[in-house]
């Protein structure tokens, strides 16, 4: 049985939950308290929970006695966990009230053709389930998942190496750290290559996050255990005061959420430069500001970050003269859970001086004349083909592309009709063939005036008519 299978018969389970009103998220949520404990076993790490708080405990019991033995195990775990599991398992409660219900899901979980799932990884295993989430419209999850193509493109690209302190600020289950951390393993035979001292580092302290929601958090958390990673992952929000401590990161790459701040919630950074109630705006401010001299970040942001006036070309001039924003890749729409949503990735590398660092930005417009995406015709590796080419070239200017094109600093650089500079990043589309050809648009000037010259032989032959119709009157 492939991974894929396993995630469908997981999947699946939930239908098992619907009469007890469970959303696709709380699902996901309550399959990880159960899910967890079978894949300690599996891993042999069942010594790591408190005694009476195993799978096998767990099996043995039916019934109502299994429903109340449940709700304690949780609370065990929340309280008198060790270390990662309590984080993991802090503040669980279960949403399910059928005991028939919960018996089935165990039973389910452990006819799983677990030899299968180990062979392929119960990482891999999870993160299946954690995607099939974010594929499921019901579960309005994928607005927060990035596409497993498009991170791998941004892990390539920017090419995390050991010894370096990597971070998402925005980190929800923990993708790009994941995608950085199996980088880093390909490069090094697994570890093997490394000192024990750097394998060390690279497990307990390379790969680091934040998030804000609590039970995204917890799944976060999972995920990274799973996967055999120990850096820290902070529960709360980076655009708190909180977040002012994250500092001197080789690498960060993140897809922040997207939105505006409202009034009433937590409080802002007292620390940026800029203020503005922009989400995107704040996190750009926190990510070039959080690199080391020579960290490099890959980040996805919507459109408006990339025109929006005011406080929006103050931060985007800041972050050329602090950083090399030499590459911006325009995104195709339909990627994201909301469809309507226009995105790109920004990458950039804090330069050795905080003023002058951005002397030409390379555009790459994967968004024109593009197929449509969706859950039916998802994104592909190979739908990243030509920007690649593109962006690891030695000479960037040899590569012919008609989507591919560099804008000096001076020509991004604008004075307004009030003297005021403007630095619009919305630049770099191509003619878009699947809308109009603009080429046959009609001069409007020649236009107006074959409107006019046709209405006033209107006007002039019902002027003949209304002669005829009066010379027949007075006949």
């Amino acid at each position: 049985m492939t991974t894929t299978e396993i995630v469908a018969k997981l999947w699946n389970l939930c239908n098992v939950l619907r009469d007890d009103g469970i959303t696709y998220q709380e699902y996901v949520t309550e399959l990880t308290y159960i899910l967890f404990l079978k894949m300690m076993k599996e891993t042999g790490r069942e010594g790591q929970l408190p005694g009476g708080c195993r799978w096998d405990d767990l099996r043995s019991k039916s019934g109502v006695e299994l429903k109340s033995y449940y709700k304690k195990l949780l609370d065990t775990l929340s309280e008198k966990g060790f270390g990662r599991i309590r984080e993991i398992y802090q503040g669980a409660s279960s949403n399910i009230d059928e005991p028939a219900n919960l018996e089935k899901i165990i039973k389910s979980i452990d006819g799983l053709d677990w030899y299968s799932a180990r062979e392929e990884g119960l990482g891999d295993l999870y993160e299946g389930l954690l995607e099939k989430n974010a594929n499921e419209k019901k579960s309005g999850a994928g607005q927060y998942f990035t596409p497993r193509v498009l991170i791998d493109v941004m892990v390539r690209l920017i090419k995390p190496q050991p010894g370096e302190l990597c971070n998402d600020p925005a980190c929800g289950t923990f993708g790009f750290m994941i995608a950085a951390d199996a980088y880093v393993k390909a490069q090094t035979d697994d570890y093997f290559d490394l000192s024990a001292d750097e394998e060390k580092f690279q497990r307990e302290e390379a790969f680091t996050g934040r998030e804000l929601v609590h039970d995204t958090h917890r799944l976060a958390l999972m995920n990274a255990m799973l996967h055999g990673i120990e850096g820290k992952i902070e529960l709360g929000d980076t655009l708190s005061p909180a977040g002012a401590c994250e500092r001197a990161y080789d690498v960060v790459l993140t897809n922040p959420p997207f939105g505006t701040k409202k009034g009433g919630e937590r409080a802002m950074r007292d620390d940026f430069t800029f203020t503005t109630s922009n989400k995107q705006l704040n996190f750009l401010q926190h990510i070039y500001r959080s690199l080391k001299r020579g960290g490099r970040a890959a980040v996805v942001l919507p459109d408006n970050v990339l025109f929006e006036s005011n406080v929006g070309d103050q931060i985007r001039c800041d972050l050329m003269d602090k950083c090399n924003l030499h590459t911006i890749l325009r995104l195709p729409t339909g990627i994201f859970y909301a469809n309507g949503v226009k995105t790109n990735v920004l990458f950039f590398e804090r330069g050795k001086a905080d003023k002058g660092s951005t002397t030409e930005v390379w555009v790459y417009d994967l968004r024109t004349n593009m197929r449509s995406f969706g859950k039916k015709n998802p994104l592909k590796h190979e739908d990243f083909a030509g920007f690649e080419v593109a962006y690891t070239a030695g000479n960037r200017r040899t590569v012919k592309d008609e989507r591919w094109r560099a804008f000096t600093r001076d020509e991004i650089r604008k004075i307004d009709a009030d003297g005021n500079e403007t630095n619009s990043l919305d630049i770099g589309l191509i003619r878009d063939d699947s809308i109009i050809d603009y080429d046959e648009l009609p001069d409007p000037v020649e236009s107006a005036e074959e409107a006019i010259g046709q209405l006033q032989h209107a006007m002039d032959l019902l002027a003949d008519v209304v002669a005829e119709l009066k010379s027949y009157e007075e006949a």
